[in-house]
């Protein structure tokens, strides 16, 4: 086991933390003893919050998902199972388990503020207000920019293991209809399509399980939604080997769903259907129950440049069937179907090409 990789700097924070305790409460312990003395915590406040002790802090709460992450995988061994659960039973636990005793500095941190903002309430001089009311500014902006790398630091494990999971086949594989000449092909063999998901603004939305009806089958799909794509997927359970290893013991990022949890432990993967759809150019409509018979929430997708993109498809058709040259049309003739555009389309369009002008 990874002493590190489970608790990171514990023990140092353990240690900060237990000094400052001691160094706090005995400020008070001398008050009560000799009643003519004031409370002064300026000077252990200064030594502590404009020490070191935020920042061992931080390193450790920056530390806190990838130690539950690798706790989630050494869960999965039977010998370590048995032993966290007798170290558990132990009296010093008071029947805390492991998460709820990794979580406790983080809270701890949290209150920090509250502490100081007590203090502050209570005191009558004015320049040890000021201080405190300093202190306590620097430790909420301490807290906010720990929240910030938090954030990004789990957004960034969670997208690293979408990588791994999302599989993003060739053009000429993923639409039969599609060419492309043989000599152009290694230049597309790497696929770029995987950096979409490296952008450290992209935020994963919800991702679950749909059925997905076409015109001749109907398919399970698994959707992901992201702050500006939609991205149709299928999953595909392989019992794929992670580096040699056991896939029951694949780490696990938490804040997946459990199905999509299910499916990375069993080394599975979602293989993207089509391009992604882009969140400005969707609009969505739910279909009366009416219509539709053996599905329940049936919606319908449709994205707004699906119909332009059959329009340039459709392009060296026309090209063929034009009398005169095409660059002669273009300043005078629109190339949309007759009776104008309609006002959404979806990605299949069925105008056949005479009712294009």
């Amino acid at each position: 086991v990874d002493l590190w990789g489970l608790f990171a700097n514990l023990e140092e924070l353990n240690q900060v933390s237990l000094s400052f305790v001691t160094d706090f409460f005995k400020i008070i312990k001398d008050h009560v003893t000799a009643s003519e003395s004031s409370l002064d915590f300026i000077s252990v406040l200064t030594k502590y919050f404009q020490g070191n002790l935020c920042q061992i802090h931080q390193i450790y709460c920056l530390h806190y998902t990838s130690a539950i992450f690798y706790l989630e995988n050494l869960r999965q061994r039977e010998d370590f199972g048995i032993y966290l659960k007798w170290c558990e039973q132990n009296e010093q636990c008071k029947r805390l388990h492991l998460p709820e005793l990794l979580v406790a500095p983080l809270h701890r941190l949290t209150r920090y503020p509250l502490l100081l903002n007590n203090i502050w309430k209570r005191s009558t001089d004015a320049a040890q207000k000021a201080t405190i009311l300093s202190i306590k500014e620097k430790v909420e902006k301490s807290l906010r920019d720990l929240e910030g790398k938090v954030k990004w630091l789990d957004n960034f494990q969670k997208f690293r293991q979408l990588q791994e999971v999302i599989i993003w086949p060739p053009l000429w594989d993923r639409d039969k209809r599609f060419f492309l000449p043989e000599c152009l092909k290694h230049i597309l063999r790497e696929n770029m399509s995987e950096n979409i998901l490296s952008s450290s603004n992209r935020q994963l939305l919800h991702e679950g399980r749909l059925t997905l009806a076409e015109s001749t089958r109907i398919l399970d799909v698994y959707l992901f939604l992201f702050n500006d794509f939609l991205l149709i997927t299928k999953t595909k359970r392989n019992k794929k080997k992670y580096g040699g290893s056991d896939v029951g013991l694949i780490p696990v990022c938490p804040s997946f769903s459990p199905e999509l949890q299910s499916l990375v432990k069993d080394g599975g993967s979602c293989t993207v259907l089509d391009q992604p759809i882009p969140l400005d150019r969707l609009t969505l409509k739910n279909i009366d129950p009416f219509h539709v018979t053996g599905m329940f929430n049936a919606f319908c997708i449709f994205c707004k440049a699906a119909f332009y993109v059959q329009c340039i498809h459709r392009a060296p058709g026309l090209c063929t069937t034009c009398t005169r040259p095409l660059t002669s049309l273009l300043p005078q003739h629109r190339m949309v179907p007759k009776g104008g555009l309609p006002p959404e389309s979806s990605h299949e369009s069925h105008l056949p090409p005479e009712s294009w002008e």
